[in-house]
């Protein structure tokens, strides 16, 4: 069974670069305080590590 994550937007992406606006949609936060679930892959593990500051990760 593959592990999940849960991923927090914590902070706005206003005011942020295009680039990490585009990782947090392309996540699905759209809104703080948002919660998605996500399969532990690499690719997620790579957004994730573009935008620690903004996002907290659950296991």
């Amino acid at each position: 069974m593959e592990k999940e994550l849960n991923i927090i937007l914590k902070r706005s992406g206003i005011g942020r670069p295009k680039k990490h606006k585009d990782i947090l949609r392309g996540l699905g936060l759209t809104k703080v305080n948002k919660m998605v679930v996500r399969k532990d892959t690499p690719l997620i593990r790579g957004m994730i590590k573009k935008v620690p500051h903004l996002v907290e990760v659950l296991e």
